[in-house]
């Protein structure tokens, strides 16, 4: 978009914030936030957030390498890993708070949600799952790899559906957002 796209205004906050206060608002406590090329002034933006922050120092890397960067940071205790992305600012923490709760029932599940019979984000690993992630080159071959174990949760929130890699796409989140009021 030439500009970065988690400091973009979104009300009165910035895309970023609202995606970690959507992460807190649904009760996840272990948030390790991975952070690029822009890592300072993202980093100054969620300061005061707890959260644990790690820098992807490999610039032009895929999704996959902040996947590795994140999760050699989180307890090896985690039974699930929730993998959200910054440019889906609109997910509502009750769709969060579903995919935990379904983790609890099905901790060997890969937890999709779906809105409108569309695959969406955020997506929730078992942990011993996601590990596969530093031998495989993407989610989509982690969850290849594990067809059988994915389960997928209907939503009403259409923020799962909602990405920012244009600005026609950002000016459509900002729509939703003031129609959301």
């Amino acid at each position: 978009m030439g500009q970065i796209k988690q400091l973009l205004p979104l009300g009165d906050r910035t895309v970023i914030e609202h995606c970690v206060s959507t992460i807190i608002a649904a009760g996840i406590k272990d948030i390790v936030v991975v952070l690029g090329h822009d890592a300072g002034d993202v980093s100054k933006t969620i300061h005061h957030f707890p959260v644990r922050t790690v820098l992807n120092t490999q610039q032009e890397s895929e999704m996959a390498e902040s996947v590795r960067t994140g999760l050699k940071s989180v307890s090896a205790d985690a039974t699930g890993i929730l993998i959200c992305l910054a440019d889906h600012p609109l997910v509502m923490p009750e769709t969060i708070k579903a995919l935990a709760t379904l983790h609890k029932n099905y901790p060997e599940a890969i937890i999709i949600p779906s809105c409108k019979r569309k695959r969406g984000h955020p997506t929730l690993f078992p942990g011993n799952i996601m590990q596969e992630i530093f031998v495989r080159n993407s989610l989509r071959d982690v969850i290849g790899s594990n067809a059988e174990k994915v389960r997928y949760l209907d939503v009403a929130d259409d923020g799962v559906l909602l990405d920012m890699d244009t600005t026609e796409d950002y000016e459509r989140i900002l729509d939703n957002y003031h129609k959301r009021g």
